[in-house]
């Protein structure tokens, strides 16, 4: 009775601690401005179910697509077992499925032990391909410090949290054949057999010490890590799903109006404009992560930092300062900032610092070529663009910061019409002697 009520204050205490964690992730991305995807809700769900859950996009890297497959139906198969662990640990039994589920039950085992095998397999294909192989992509300016060592942390806890619940079955096997209560027959564990060798010497005690204590590490360890994950880069596994069902199905090089300007022009020219449209009271383009929609910010949060953007950003390639993987780790960074202000205080009220300048430069943001090769490659439909089209747009209009070939071609499109420093009435001079 003390270990149920002991799990049970464990348990609440971790949930309520992850869901407390969520509503402050929730109310930190609400911050940013409205947004409303173009697209029907039955577009949003068959977007979501091919990108998130098909994972259509990852396809062209087989090696991680594999790997990514095998520890992604591994969280799913495993999570099954799991619920039975936290209806042991809450009623006091054992094995609570194996009586109601009959032949089912050595199905569900099997297939969890199966999928353990493979995700410590894919596990450790991470880490060489991190670590040993070191592929490029993990090895730019932006990561460094900590991102390597979150992405290490996360492997090597789903290799711990295997290698516990091996230990757990192994013993629990053990026992089994030794009759001892509470352990009943149940279950077929055809990968933890191998280490039941290794235990055939242990007394009664000791293999119930070891099965309790790999019970209590995999247990604690899937708690501690439920509530690290918010901090994370692994925050995906959660987020991945709205964000692909609220991403815009329209083609990335569409850049959307600002409705301020759109206003203005609309009054200029006579035409009606909407009510709810504000045309002075906004910022123009964003200069803060609060002036970016909550779409931008979900994306954030959602970047996985694979870093598939960068590796094929053209301005990255030929050795400009600009990565989108750190334009989005930086917005994420600077969201974080404002998170823990929020759990002090509960409300936002500015602090001196902003996204553009103390996170990310103006020298970053012109050298987008706005090609959307990043948008196009990211696995879980991130836009990076939008970002630094936001953060130019106030460059140009709220700080008159514009680079000295665009202000010259701003002054020739107000004089001439036109970007070239030509009269209008010269525009077609070029193609005079021309047989067309």
């Amino acid at each position: 009775m003390v270990s149920q009520i002991v799990f049970a204050l464990v348990l609440g205490g971790a949930v309520a601690l992850f869901v407390y964690h969520v509503r402050l992730l929730r109310k930190t991305i609400l911050l940013g401005r409205p947004y409303e995807s173009p697209a029907s809700i039955r577009e949003r769900w068959l977007q979501m179910l091919r990108v998130a859950v098909l994972q259509q996009r990852m396809m062209d890297k087989p090696v991680a697509s594999a790997a990514h497959w095998v520890i992604y139906l591994g969280f799913l198969v495993i999570n099954v077992e799991v619920a039975e662990i936290v209806l042991d640990g809450l009623t006091g039994g054992h094995r609570l499925l194996a009586p109601y589920l009959g032949g089912l039950y050595n199905i569900m085992t099997v297939s969890a032990e199966l999928f353990l095998g493979l995700v410590f397999i894919a596990a450790v294909v991470f880490l060489w391909r991190r670590n040993i192989q070191k592929i490029p992509r993990f090895h730019t300016a932006e990561m460094r410090g900590w991102p390597p060592l979150d992405a290490n942390i996360i492997l090597w806890t789903e290799i711990a949290l295997v290698v516990a619940l091996f230990v757990m079955n192994a013993a629990d096997q053990v026992l089994q054949t030794r009759g001892v209560e509470p352990y009943h027959k149940a279950g077929t564990f055809p990968l933890s057999q191998g280490i039941v060798p290794l235990l055939a010497d242990l007394s009664n005690p000791a293999l119930i010490a070891l099965e309790r204590t790999a019970w209590w590490v995999h247990i604690l360890g899937i708690l501690a890590f439920l509530n690290y994950i918010p901090f994370s880069k692994h925050l995906h596994i959660f987020l991945a799903f709205p964000n692909t069902y609220y991403a815009s199905p329209e083609p990335p090089g569409k850049l959307p109006s600002l409705p301020q300007v759109t206003a203005v022009v609309k009054e200029a020219l006579g035409l009606p404009v909407e009510a709810e449209t504000p045309t002075n009271s906004t910022t123009l383009g964003a200069k803060d992560v609060t002036d970016l929609t909550w779409k931008n910010l979900l994306d954030a949060y959602t970047c996985t930092e694979c870093g598939r953007c960068t590796a094929v950003c053209p301005a990255h390639l030929t050795g400009k300062k600009l990565s989108p993987r750190k334009i989005l780790m930086d917005t994420r960074d600077r969201l974080e900032e404002i998170k823990k202000h929020l759990h002090r205080t509960g409300q936002w009220e500015g602090d001196g610092k902003a996204l553009l300048g103390d996170y990310i430069t103006p020298e970053e943001v012109w050298a987008c070529t706005t090609c959307n090769a990043c948008v196009r490659a990211c696995p879980v439909l991130i836009n990076p663009v939008s970002i630094l089209v936001q953060l130019r747009q106030y460059l140009v209009m709220e700080a008159s910061q514009a680079p000295e070939t665009l202000n010259a071609a701003f002054v020739s499109m107000e004089n001439a019409g036109s970007p070239w420093a030509f009269p209008a009435a010269e525009r077609a001079k070029w193609a005079e002697n021309l047989t067309a």
